[in-house]
């Protein structure tokens, strides 16, 4: 099977077979403003089925910067393999010119000034735009959503993820998995299940705790192009340790890889042509799973936000990763002849939101979903002098800025923020509105605790929450990126076994290092506990921000990585 890809096409096809020649003019069309909307869509494709692809917009309808993550690191077997580059590392990896959109779009390089010149990513509207001229060329292009959709902003969080239900009904989406929608609590999980939403909810590895049974559908089958195409869906495997457990406590999740390979199986007696997994998994976990799971075809990947401008080829398996918030929409189109695919061709198309035009209808009804909540949205809590970012495996600006929120305001020595990859970057001079903060703190267990640790159960927790993320068997790496710590630094070398990872814990205020049988004052949020108690994480970062007026976050120094 052979798997193409496009990405900002000058009227050529780009492929993994050709290289990427060509895309160095983009630098300069960009500055000429010659970027048009054809350009980016590309014309018709090939093969005779399409999939539309769209993951993790955490609730994130208008244009937003986004900034990519500047550490992005894999250990074990997939140690500098994508999606763990960046930087020149992945410029060079996949043939991107310094400067270029390619470049804004997919590293966090020079990031403030391409973000003026090239403006800002995504938007539902845009997105609506791109999905009308794919379905234009192939009308039954098949639209599929990796979750993280309903959750992430204030409207979203306001009404229960009924906002972007609605637009992703208008959307025409046929089917989704999820993650974060079960932080909604399972009864309005299923409101929605069985109610408003056209889309089907998928998810194979979804079981009833007490009587070990499926709890919702496993996949779809539906016809295209003259052929059987089944799309399974796999929610996040990790929810109930993520996430609370007391939300869904009547479900188990896990990888389940044994049912995947006999759900695949039934695909194939069903007579499906092409089997397609709408994923939530995370890019390594999906990667080894097209290890041991024969029979997929394409993996949809979602979770870890990745964003990779050409398939990553497993076996025959193609893993396909969308980015997140808006940014990217992916076009896959399958050549399916003779009961099987015969060949891929990927197109992951940056949304450009000064490039495509909206569309219409959906800014009309993105707007009235926003039009009860627009005053307190808009209301300016302060400004930034700094880059405001959310993304990496370590402390992002965004998350110092909590953090500091969280020991001045909770009176703490040390502040933990959780690893959340989701939230909208801000640029140095722009003014900080409660929507903005809301963008980065909007969920449904906010309650920002203060509480008593020792210093050896602190070294407990961060080793716990690295062996998560650095753990080299993909399989257990079961939650985000590392726990954001204000008011403490520490030595991480990833390349140690559990226990052993984290050293050199430091109490910045006196420079002391930390106490293993001392106890200190701690503020967090997001806390999996039921009963916490505690203000809501946005009203102490809002406090913060209007009490500095200007925020400046230098950048952090606190946390030494050694990586091997």
């Amino acid at each position: 099977m052979i798997a193409r890809r496009h990405f900002l096409q000058a009227g050529l096809a780009a492929s993994a077979l050709v290289g990427a020649s060509g895309f160095g003019n983009w630098s300069r069309l960009a500055a000429q403003q010659s970027l048009t909307q054809d350009d980016l869509i590309g014309g018709g494709g090939s093969g005779n089925v399409t999939l539309i692809h769209i993951t993790d917009i955490h609730a994130q309808t208008q244009p937003v910067w986004f900034r990519e993550p500047e550490i992005n690191l894999g250990v074990g077997a997939v140690a500098g393999l994508p999606p763990h580059l960046t930087g020149a590392a992945f410029r060079q990896a996949f043939g991107i010119a310094e400067g270029s959109p390619r470049d804004y779009a997919l590293t966090h390089d020079d990031f403030v000034a391409l973000a003026r010149t090239y403006g800002r990513m995504g938007g539902l509207d845009r997105i609506a735009t791109v999905v009308k001229a794919i379905r234009a060329d192939r009308p039954d292009a098949l639209l599929l959503d990796g979750g993280d959709t309903w959750q992430g902003s204030l409207p979203a969080l306001r009404t229960e993820g009924a906002d972007m239900v609605r637009l992703f009904n208008a959307l025409g989406v046929e089917a989704m998995t999820s993650h974060w929608e079960f932080t909604l609590g399972i009864d309005r999980v299923r409101e929605i299940v069985e109610g408003d939403l056209q889309a089907a909810f998928l998810g194979a590895n979804i079981f009833d705790a007490e009587w070990d049974e499926p709890a919702f559908e496993p996949m779809t089958m539906v016809e295209r192009g003259g052929a059987q195409i089944a799309v399974i869906g796999q929610a996040f495997p990790y929810l109930p340790i993520a996430n609370p457990g007391w939300l869904f406590p009547d479900l188990s999740f896990g990888i389940r890889q044994e049912r995947m390979a006999e759900v695949v199986q039934s695909a194939r007696d069903a007579g499906a042509s092409a089997v397609v997994l709408l994923s939530h998994n995370g890019f390594d976990v999906d990667r080894k799973l097209a290890e041991d799971v024969p029979g997929i075809d394409v993996i949809l990947t979602g979770h870890t936000h990745d964003a990779i401008p050409e398939p990553v080829m497993v076996g025959k398996t193609a893993l396909i990763a969308s980015g997140s918030h808006g940014k990217f929409v992916s076009r896959v189109d399958l050549d399916v002849r003779d009961g099987a695919v015969q060949g891929i061709d990927h197109r992951l198309i940056p949304i450009f939101s000064d490039v495509i035009a909206p569309d219409a209808e959906m800014t009309a009804l993105v707007e009235e979903t926003r039009a009860p909540f627009a005053d307190e949205m808009s209301e300016v809590l302060g400004t930034t002098g700094s880059l405001l970012y959310r993304r990496g495996n370590f402390n992002g600006t965004w998350d110092d800025l909590i953090c500091n929120a969280l020991v001045a305001e909770r009176e703490a020595d040390i502040a933990l923020s959780p690893g959340f990859r989701w939230g909208a970057t801000l640029l140095p001079g722009q003014e900080i509105t409660r929507e903005d903060v809301f963008n980065v703190t909007a969920m449904s267990y906010p309650a920002a605790y203060r509480t008593e640790m020792t210093g050896a159960f602190l070294h407990t927790v961060l080793e716990d929450v690295a062996d998560n993320l650095f753990n080299p068997d993909p399989y257990y790496q079961q939650g985000g990126d590392m726990v954001r710590v204000g008011g403490m630094g520490y030595r991480i070398d990833v390349t140690q076994p559990q226990g052993s990872r984290i050293t050199e814990m430091t109490l910045l205020r006196t420079g002391e290092r930390i106490d293993p049988d001392r106890t200190y004052t701690v503020s967090g949020w997001a806390s999996v506990n039921e009963g916490t108690e505690g203000p809501p994480i946005w009203d102490v970062v809002e406090a913060h921000i209007r009490k500095q007026g200007t925020v400046t976050i230098d950048p952090n120094q606190s946390v030494d990585v050694i990586a091997g």
